[in-house]
């Protein structure tokens, strides 16, 4: 048997979850709400919280799981990419942890896991598959061939799709977070009312840049007309701007696909909890004939059961790692 913990402290959320012999029994995650008071996260105050939750959420992942501590095989824990004051939490619990009860440990890529989450629940996608990664942080086209043998086709060459999401946002004066209330807002507005620069950016890669200054560009125009234009139109104009986004996004991965000859399609990543381009993807896996491949939403934001996930096929390779394991702000895939 094999019982592992797993702890998730990249950015302001202290997850933790454990994983019995590849199915994942409990998954904690404690949300940090003091970065609403300031648009964004503070890392400093990130790394405080997070000192804060991981005892107690520790103990209630237990406590869910029905694990004894004396029943773990393993910790495994998120090494980075990440905010590293944060990242310092779960990596110095996790060396702790383990030394204090004799365990080996294992060092999870944050985006490796990302992918990985598709391994937790049925369907499984078949190797090899295309995932799409996106999140504030990353925007990512991966050609996954094993477990652990993955490969970067296309990525941003600037910003990530989900900080287009939440500029966006902030731009029209949305609370923090702002991507899911843009997701909101869409879903009652017209896709089609406003049009957005559409960058032209050769191979498989990303650019949000442009984009984003496209939108700030025209919000400023508008306003100058009309004062109450973003309270006036705010549906169209999220709808118009997740539709430009999903269009970017999905248009690189039918290219990478058929570059590829690949029909098993995956997302993955806090952006793939967007209704947006949910919808969209599955629209064109049925005029493809994809196999889509989409985790459920507690799976897609940052959590330890993803970490748990990859640890456990680690596990399985007996590829551990010593206590002078560092966290790493970035974290080469």
């Amino acid at each position: 048997m094999s019982v592992i913990l797993a702890i998730e402290s990249s950015c302001d959320e202290t997850s933790v979850a454990i994983c019995n012999n590849g199915k994942i029994t409990a998954n904690v995650i404690a949300n940090q709400t003091i970065h609403k008071n300031y648009g964004g996260v503070i890392p400093e105050l990130a790394s405080r919280v997070h000192q804060q939750n991981i005892v107690p959420v520790i103990q209630q992942a237990l406590t869910d799981a029905k694990v004894n501590k004396k029943e773990l095989k393993a910790i495994a824990f998120t090494r980075g990419p990440g905010l590293l004051g944060s990242l310092l939490v779960g990596v110095s619990f996790a060396k702790s942890f383990a030394l204090a009860l004799d365990l080996p440990l294992i060092s999870v890529n944050h985006m490796h896991a990302h992918i990985l989450a598709h391994f937790i629940d049925d369907p499984k996608p078949k190797f090899p598959f295309l995932c799409l990664t996106v999140s504030g942080g990353h925007t990512q086209i991966v050609l996954v061939k094993d477990y652990f043998n993955m490969e970067i086709v296309g990525e941003t060459l600037d910003d990530a799709a989900g900080e287009a999401f939440d500029k966006t946002a902030k731009i029209l004066g949305l609370p923090y977070p702002g991507g899911p209330l843009v997701d909101k807002h869409a879903k009652q507005g017209d896709p089609k009312a406003f049009k957005f620069a559409d960058p032209q950016i050769k191979a498989l890669d990303y650019s949000f840049s442009g984009l984003k200054t496209s939108i700030l560009y025209f919000i400023r125009a508008q306003e100058k007309e009309n004062p109450n234009f973003i309270a006036d139109h705010l549906n169209d104009i999220c709808a118009s701007v997740q539709h430009s986004i999903v269009h970017i996004l999905l248009s690189k991965l039918k290219k990478a696909a058929l570059q590829y000859g690949i029909k098993e399609i995956a997302i993955a990543g806090g952006v793939s909890a967007n209704s947006g381009l949910r919808q969209g993807l599955q629209s064109m896996a049925d005029q493809l004939g994809w196999n889509v491949y989409i985790p459920a939403f507690e799976y897609c934001t940052d959590n330890a059961a993803m970490i748990a996930i990859a640890g456990y096929h680690k596990y399985l390779n007996g590829d551990f790692v010593g206590q002078d394991v560092a966290p790493l702000s970035r974290m080469e895939f």
